[in-house]
């Protein structure tokens, strides 16, 4: 068998009639992949928005369309509320000036109290001396109207003049005024009054007054709110004090003492302005208001004795 010769190998024949294969038949389905990338439903997808988007506005037309809406909306409600405002404006006036009519009214009104009760004053006054001056008491009388502060004043004395600081802080920094009951440390409070005409009492006073308002030893010295009472009277920033007295000696012994020390501390620490100042003349009026609790006959004055025991002699 090695020395027979090989014969070459038998092709075979290709069948007649049958379809012809090519030889990349194999790669048909990666061609139809990379030809055919898009799915034909989204490229339909694609075409329609196409379609549509060709019948909108462009987007600069359609911010100015939007920002044009804009405007005339809010001219719309600015000219209603202008509207609004010009039909109410009358009513609110109106409304105002009845309050204004009513204030005035009363005021006019209390002020006439207040004369009628002068008037009474004095008329219960005239009485009162005329009745103790015929039992030789009327200088008694009137020396303790006096201290009592039912009587008007006028004499010598001191004028202290106290005030906020200019700009009124907030806040409490300690200080002497730390006890108080407001923060507010650049104004002036009720418990600063109080040790202010304490101190001038202490110093030597016969009467003071606190914007016109007389204090007697009944006088309170009270806040409500940022408001300073005396008497339940409001007071209004700056409060002039006047106390009548020897001049020169109640200013320097009010300068000297721990009330006096507690002004000044007011004013370098808080800024709280304060002046004083010795006066040749002052005036002082009565104390609005004199409550009579009880009374004491005269020692011998029988008559007087059994009308306070209720006894009426006949």
């Amino acid at each position: 068998m090695c020395g027979m010769p090989q014969q070459p190998p038998v092709r075979s024949s290709p069948v007649p009639g049958a379809a012809q294969r090519r030889p990349d038949a194999s790669m048909s389905l990666l061609t139809n992949v990379m030809e055919h990338s898009l799915d034909d439903g989204y490229a339909e997808a694609a075409a329609r928005r196409g379609a549509v988007g060709t019948s909108r506005l462009p987007s600069a037309l359609s911010g100015r369309l939007w920002l044009a809406a804009g405007l005339v909306l809010a001219a719309i409600v600015v000219t209603l509320g202008a509207a609004q405002a010009q039909f109410s404006a009358p009513t609110e006036a109106k409304e105002r000036q009845n309050l204004i009519d009513r204030i005035q009214t009363e005021t006019r009104g209390a002020d006439a109290l207040q004369r009628n009760v002068d008037a009474l004053r004095d008329t219960v006054s005239a009485e009162q001396q005329s009745a103790l001056g015929d039992q030789g008491g009327a200088g008694n009388a009137a020396l303790l109207e006096l201290l009592a502060g039912a009587t008007p004043v006028a004499g010598p004395g001191v004028k202290l003049v106290v005030d906020d600081a200019k700009e009124a802080s907030q806040g409490n920094t300690g200080g002497p005024r730390e006890s108080s009951s407001f923060s507010d440390t650049g104004r002036v409070r009720d418990r600063d009054m109080q040790r202010v005409v304490n101190g001038l009492w202490a110093s030597g006073a016969e009467a003071i007054s606190v914007n016109g308002q007389r204090l007697t030893v009944l006088s309170a010295i009270r806040a409500a709110g940022e408001a300073i009472l005396v008497d339940n009277k409001p007071l209004a920033p700056p409060y002039t004090v006047l106390a009548i007295g020897d001049g020169k000696r109640l200013s320097s012994t009010f300068q000297d003492s721990a009330d006096g020390q507690y002004l000044q501390v007011l004013k370098d620490d808080y800024g709280i302005r304060a002046s004083m100042g010795v006066q040749d003349e002052l005036r002082l009026p009565a104390a609005p208001s004199i409550v009579v609790r009880y009374a004491t006959p005269v020692p011998g004055n029988e008559k007087a004795d059994s009308a306070a025991n209720g006894k009426g002699s006949k």
